[in-house]
């Protein structure tokens, strides 16, 4: 096996995933999680990065892993308690800088699953962008992975 081989088998057995890029926007360190193996629902989350002069926008996600495919935020209800809504408009994606889709804040969700996933499996999921256009990844199941921004749990994803 050459080196280069060597090294891309190992990356991939170690879980690296590179990122994918159209146009200005590129997506980093993917993954998405579930509260379990019967669970009916689940989140991705990512680092959206825009490279370009001008904003972009994401305004719509798709997968064939559940029903519903849209993307959520957190906010505090008043009384303590935080609540997930639909944001139908997007996230802005600021030129020459990163829009987070973090546990605890913006997201990907997933409702209605179609069927089971486990730790490692991957999942096909297309981002639409106002100017980039349409990007599909494949996102890692990682059932595991702490953030560091938020506790285990904490989101209700796990």
């Amino acid at each position: 096996m050459s080196f280069s081989k060597f090294v891309l088998a190992g990356a991939v057995a170690l879980g690296f995933t590179f990122p994918a890029v159209a146009g200005d926007i590129e997506l980093r360190d993917a993954y998405l999680r579930t509260s379990g193996p019967a669970a009916k629902s689940g989140a991705a989350f990512m680092q959206i990065v825009n490279t370009g002069a001008e904003d972009d926008r994401l305004v719509d996600v798709g997968s064939d892993l559940s029903a519903r495919v849209e993307l959520h935020t957190h906010k505090a209800s008043g009384d303590g308690v935080m609540q997930m809504l639909h944001v139908p408009e997007g996230f802005v994606i600021p030129a020459g800088g990163i829009h987070a889709l973090a546990r605890g804040g913006d997201h990907v969700m997933f409702m209605g699953l179609t069927r089971a996933v486990a730790q490692g499996d991957m999942v096909s999921v297309t981002l639409t962008f106002e100017k980039a256009g349409e990007i599909t990844i494949d996102v890692p199941v990682d059932q595991q992975r702490e953030d560091a921004s938020m506790p285990a749990g904490a989101d209700g994803q796990g």
